[in-house]
């Protein structure tokens, strides 16, 4: 099993939601984050002062797969978050060792 991490625009979530949805992903986590990469923040001015913002909104997605469908889950999760932009995210993949249901107690990839 993988766990699938992602860091997206908050605009773009609905599109990735639906997305996974289309593939038949159930099950993921999504956070409110604050963040920035090559991006670095910009600048606003707010009551004629100028000020740098270089923790920018983002959302970040967290799934765990069962590893034959990684390669399916990065290209429609990546597809639906990209814009072609500077800020679009990333993507992390992780091993898991074990997944276990608490209602009642299903290892493994049936834990999904």
């Amino acid at each position: 099993m993988k766990k699938i991490e992602a860091i997206i625009q908050p605009f773009k979530l609905e599109e990735v939601k639906e997305a996974m949805k289309s593939i038949g992903v159930d099950g993921m986590t999504v956070t409110e984050v604050r963040g920035h990469g090559r991006q670095k923040g910009h600048k606003e001015v707010y009551r004629g002062r100028e000020y740098q913002v270089d923790l920018l909104p983002k959302v970040k997605l967290e799934l765990v797969v069962a590893d034959g469908r990684v390669g399916e889950v990065i290209k429609a999760l990546s597809g639906a978050a990209r814009t072609g932009k500077i800020g679009d995210g990333k993507i992390f993949v992780s091993d898991v060792m074990e997944a276990i249901r608490i209602r009642n107690d299903d290892r493994g990839e049936t834990a999904l």
